[in-house]
């Protein structure tokens, strides 16, 4: 197995951290975060418990039938169970690849902050940003996921300019971090009176989310605006001064939230959103310094490119980064994105064994 010498530090790891969370010695501070640590180590230590007793069997069994001694009902069942044990190795072997490339990514276990803009295509590509973020609803809640508007900038004829939602679960940014890039949409707008197909971009970011003690903001060095919303949300539009703009000038990033009625919710959740924003920048940037001689790989999070095309007319799916064509366009807007999520892992999966 490819794998198996980092299978074995992860074990060594398990076993550190069941010491430190039964010693008294360890900080509460630190509990929580050990404790998530082991609880997603766990499937894979089970699994490669297993991986090991069987393995220990067919080694066994091997041995067995080398002191069979002519007796050939022996060497048959011996043979049986050998070949009944071995595709049983082997089918655990795949699940353990799969589980440990998804958990070796630093970022597999936390949850998202995904905004979704609209591009090129005016008012239609506002109306596609509706329609992903439908997606992007249907596909979490298939698979248990809890989706959070945070803020939104909605158009008069039911899209959005902007959209920004956070999605918490289990293992959230290994169903969403492929979505990071430009989505162009082909159709005919509802807008279009003389039937001619339009093409028009959306911009996908997905964001790793990050607690409030996992990255330093100084106080220093944010400048926060305060204004009155606008739009819908009721009679304290342009009533209260609840709107909230935060800009970090280190990095010029600026975020703001209207959607609560209440300025201290907006501010919470702009800095959620700018946490994120950070973090995903920092981590960038180291990237970008271990891989400068290389090409951006899949789920890095570069939205330079754009990554899929939706046709309508043709009911067709195109994922560009690995030529991935399917013509299921109505299934998938419904929340079934899990074939190309599918086929974008395994392409993953398969680079990332190369350099095992």
């Amino acid at each position: 197995m490819r794998i198996r010498e980092r299978l074995e530090k992860t074990e060594a790891r398990f076993r550190e951290l069941e010491v430190l969370l039964a010693s008294p010695d360890t900080a509460r501070s630190k509990f929580q975060a050990l404790s998530k640590e082991m609880s997603l180590l766990r499937p894979i230590m089970e699994l490669f418990e297993k991986y090991k007793k069987t393995e220990h069997e067919v080694s066994g069994l091997k041995h067995s039938l080398g002191d069979s001694h002519g007796d050939e009902a022996m060497k048959s069942l011996i043979t049986e169970e050998l070949k009944t044990l071995e595709e049983n190795q082997k089918e655990r072997e795949g699940q353990l690849e799969e589980l440990f490339l998804r958990d070796m990514q630093p970022d597999a276990a936390r949850d998202v902050i995904v905004e979704v803009r609209a591009g090129t295509g005016g008012e239609e590509a506002a109306l596609f940003v509706a329609d992903l973020f439908r997606m992007y609803n249907m596909y979490a809640g298939n698979h248990g996921l809890r989706v959070e508007v945070i803020d939104t900038n909605p158009t008069g004829i039911g899209g959005f300019k902007e959209i920004v939602f956070g999605v918490t679960g289990d293992h959230v940014f290994s169903y969403f971090k492929y979505e990071s890039g430009i989505h162009r949409v082909q159709r005919v707008p509802k807008t279009e009176a003389s039937g001619r197909i339009h093409t028009s971009a959306v911009t996908v970011a997905v964001l790793p989310e990050v607690e409030e003690e996992e990255i330093e903001i100084k106080s220093d060095d944010l400048r926060i605006d305060v204004y009155r919303a606008s739009g819908a949300g009721g009679q304290h539009v342009n009533k209260t001064e609840s709107a909230v703009r935060i800009t970090h000038m280190p990095t010029g990033f600026v975020v703001a939230c209207q959607d609560e009625r209440s300025q201290q919710k907006n501010k919470a959740k702009a800095m959620r959103i700018l946490r994120a924003k950070i973090f995903d920048f920092r981590r960038a940037l180291a990237e970008a310094e271990v891989a400068k001689n290389r090409k951006a790989q899949i789920g890095s999070g570069d939205r330079s490119g754009k990554i899929r095309t939706y046709n309508y007319p043709d009911n067709r799916l195109t994922d560009h980064r690995i030529g991935l064509t399917l013509h299921s366009l109505n299934q998938i807007l419904d929340g079934k994105l899990d074939p190309v999520v599918a086929a974008l892992a395994e392409d993953e999966k398969t680079r990332l064994l190369t350099t095992l």
